[in-house]
């Protein structure tokens, strides 16, 4: 589908196709001879998950010419959402207006996934969860060399899985399967540790100017926001990068 090739954003509203991207704008000081790329994100945001497959793409299409550092954080599409989630069905009718839209936008979704290696089952998830503690454990695990692989897991334990990632049962499983300690997770959860971290990441998105996601920002500069093709995203890299030395 021509409408999805170059990749959406997700906001608090919904998914739509990206405005034109913002001015660069300063988030984070920037590291020269390693590039900071920084992907602003959420755990369920579909497009967050694609972007992630397509950035994948674009650093192994750049191969050893470059060298980036990814790290991820914090934006919440529902930020008032109840801390125990909603029932998904009547989350996505309130809105979507129908749950005939709802499964229509999933099927869209479904599709885009596949192409991209996703496996979307929107037929496993039951609730639409509150994914502050999440976003909690991406900063947990960014502070143990696991940040990567705690993304991917939450991202396949929700869209993959149906698995309820604002459990602290499930995100203690999802951390151990990325490489955490499940009983060291299990007591951070139930601290406050990582929560001003996390609401700074959000506040710093948001003095940005950032209302969507996934967005990319290149060494504390903001470079797009969608999940564009793979090809572009190693594009839009390559000259924003070019003549920048250690």
């Amino acid at each position: 589908m021509a409408e999805h090739d170059e990749g959406l954003i997700c906001g608090i509203d919904g998914c739509a196709t990206p405005a034109e991207a913002p001015a660069a704008t300063n988030v984070a000081a920037a590291a020269p001879a390693v590039h900071e790329l920084a992907v602003v994100s959420d755990a369920i945001c579909p497009w967050c998950y694609v972007g992630k497959r397509r950035m994948e793409k674009a650093l192994a299409m750049l191969g050893e010419d470059l060298r980036f550092r990814v790290t991820w954080h914090a934006f919440e599409l529902n930020p008032q959402m109840p801390k125990e989630g909603i029932e998904r069905r009547l989350y996505r009718m309130r809105k979507f207006g129908s749950w005939e839209r709802s499964l229509a936008l999933d099927a869209q979704l479904t599709e885009v996934g596949r192409g991209d290696g996703i496996s979307f089952r929107y037929d496993l998830i039951q609730r639409t969860p509150n994914t502050f503690n999440a976003h909690r454990l991406i900063w947990l695990a960014g502070r143990q060399d696991r940040q990567d692989a705690m993304v991917e897991a939450l991202f396949r334990g929700y869209f993959s899985e149906g698995r309820d990632i604002g459990d602290s049962s499930v995100l203690a499983e999802l951390a151990e399967e990325a490489g955490l300690d499940r009983a060291a997770v299990l007591a951070f959860l139930q601290g406050n540790e990582g929560a001003a971290e996390v609401a700074a990441e959000e506040t710093i998105a948001q003095r940005a100017g950032l209302s969507g996601v996934p967005t990319f920002v290149l060494d504390g500069r903001v470079l797009f926001s969608g999940a564009q093709r793979a090809e572009l995203i190693a594009q839009s890299l390559r000259e924003s990068t070019a003549g920048v030395t250690a």
